[in-house]
């Protein structure tokens, strides 16, 4: 033992002196950088036989070594800030998350509290636990009683209110109050005598000279044909742009146009899922609260009219969370499936158009979003961007003299034949076709993006759709590579392909014309000088 006790003596000093050589070495390294006046004796002891250009370079180096001290003292002095906010910042993040932790604890007691008060509300106002009234004789005082299970305690309910028969639940209840409005009003509903003679191009014009006459607003000509031809391509269209450039007028006119009011849903921050949308069912009292939203949708299955919805500033908040749903839906290529689940369940007073607690969506009704870019919105990802027609609105519109001219009733199927004429009559050509390909290669090579198989049918619906309004099909083919294929660049390292967009621009001009494909033009020439 006395062997072990001296071994471990002799090591344990071993270490501790190697400390303390570590220590002292590095305080005799610090007096030595530090030894201003070894540093002065010596610069007297040379000094006194320097020439005129040797005192100006031991001046300079002087300067340089004060320099250097000053920067290493500074660097300390950085440091030490750094690490002092660095703590404090911890500090504070601890400190916020215990009062955090002190609130969560705080809105659980207070939740808690609530439940016990509505229960108490609930055992006297005589609520059963379907949510029904219960009778009873028994009870002192007129009052009721019920157990620790919820159940009652004296005279029983002469008969259940509800039963399930066949899978349906019979009630007296009615739990869609709006949609039951909706198939009262067309029990007597008589359709009003649509305009089946107007073109597309009449259409175009007609709307223009109708938003300028009656309500004074001012669109080009070329955007109406882009919203169109956007509604033939798609069933979800955007609007974009700087604010005050007529984006929220341009669908409500057209409903206004249209003589069917565009149903308005102003998107909130707030909104994390569909119910903010569709509505949801409340388990406390029976009933949906159902929405505007909701409401035109499930009319819209009774009429042959041309529906909107406007999601004004959609993109306040995440358009996949809310939109997410319907987003999937609209991709079903079999409409018969485009179904929301609204209750799991079917009661005998449910509106007649429910299926099995489902709603069908029409093929008469479009989803117009408007979308402004600035911190206060997200931004639009490109799974919302693939399933709609953007359509860019970036200047305010100029005045022009039009003649007064009057809504009209325009029918779905009118315009939906309209649609497939202009497919059939103005399809892409196949010379146009092939430099698509050539250039869906071209890019693939050159920057890995690939144009996708939705993108390449929506382009066949809507440039056929588009020239029927009156339109040029390079313009159209343009104007869909710009807002849905050459968009994505944005996600790339552009800095780093600043030549393959100008050989791109080249191609562009080269392939199709040196006067064509402006609008891509200029946005891959606006990427060029942001990137």
């Amino acid at each position: 033992m006395d062997t072990f006790l001296k071994w471990f003596f002799i090591f344990i000093s071993e270490i501790l002196k190697g400390f303390a050589t570590v220590f002292s070495g590095l305080w005799k390294g610090l007096k030595q950088i530090f030894a201003i006046k070894s540093f002065v004796s010596i610069f007297k002891d040379y000094s006194r036989s320097f020439s005129a250009v040797e005192w100006v370079l031991a001046i300079l180096s002087i300067i340089i070594v004060a320099a250097v001290y000053a920067l290493i003292i500074f660097m300390i002095v950085l440091a030490i800030r750094k690490y002092i906010r660095f703590r404090h910042s911890i500090v504070s993040d601890e400190d916020l998350l215990e009062e955090i932790g002190v609130l969560q604890r705080q809105v659980l007691k207070m939740t808690k509290e609530k439940d016990e008060i509505m229960a108490m509300k609930v055992s006297q106002i005589g609520v059963g636990p379907v949510g029904k009234p219960l009778a009873y004789g028994g009870a002192a005082g007129g009052g009721m009683m019920i157990d620790e299970n919820g159940n009652p305690v004296g005279e029983q309910p002469e008969d259940e209110e509800q039963q399930t028969e066949a899978g349906v639940v019979i009630t007296t209840d009615k739990r869609f109050s709006k949609l039951l409005e909706v198939d009262n009003f067309y029990k007597e509903y008589t359709p009003p005598a649509y305009d089946n003679n107007i073109t597309l191009a009449q259409l175009c014009e007609d709307y223009r000279n109708f938003a300028c006459s009656r309500m004074h607003l001012f669109y080009e000509i070329k955007t109406i044909r882009l919203f169109i031809a956007g509604m033939a391509s798609t069933k979800l269209i955007i609007l974009q742009g700087i604010s005050g450039t007529g984006k929220t007028s341009l669908p409500y006119s057209f409903g206004k146009f249209l003589q069917r009011d565009t149903t308005i849903a102003s998107v909130q921050p707030s909104w994390r899922d569909r119910t903010e949308l569709f509505g949801f069912f409340n388990e406390f009292t029976r009933n949906f609260n159902e929405t505007e939203v909701l409401r035109r949708i499930y009319s819209s299955s009774f009429n042959d009219d041309v529906n909107f919805i406007l999601l004004d500033e959609m993109n306040i908040a995440r358009v996949e969370y809310y939109f997410a749903e319907m987003l999937s839906i609209l991709e079903m290529p079999n409409a018969d499936e485009w179904k929301l689940d609204l209750v799991p369940n079917v009661w005998s007073t449910d509106p007649v158009n429910l299926d099995h607690g489902m709603i069908r969506i029409p093929q008469n009704i479009w989803y117009i979003g408007t979308a402004n870019n600035d911190d206060s919105t997200f931004a639009i990802s490109d799974k919302v961007y693939d399933r709609a027609q953007p359509i860019n609105l970036d200047a305010k519109g100029i005045a022009f003299d039009a003649p007064d001219t009057p809504p009209i009733n325009l029918s779905f199927e009118h315009l939906n034949s309209l649609f497939q004429k202009a497919f059939e009559e103005h399809p892409i050509s196949e010379e146009n076709l092939k430099k698509i390909q050539h250039l869906d290669l071209w890019v693939i090579e050159k920057l890995r993006v690939a144009f996708g198989n939705r993108i390449l049918k929506q382009m066949n619906l809507f440039v056929p759709v588009y020239v029927a309004c009156g339109g040029d099909e390079i313009d159209g083919i343009d104007y869909v590579l710009a807002t849905k294929i050459f968009r994505k660049f944005e996600s790339l390292n552009l800095a780093m392909l600043r030549t393959e967009l100008k050989e791109l621009v080249a191609y562009l001009k080269k392939t199709f014309g040196s006067n064509k494909m402006t609008e891509s033009v200029a946005y891959l020439e606006r990427l060029q000088k942001l990137f």
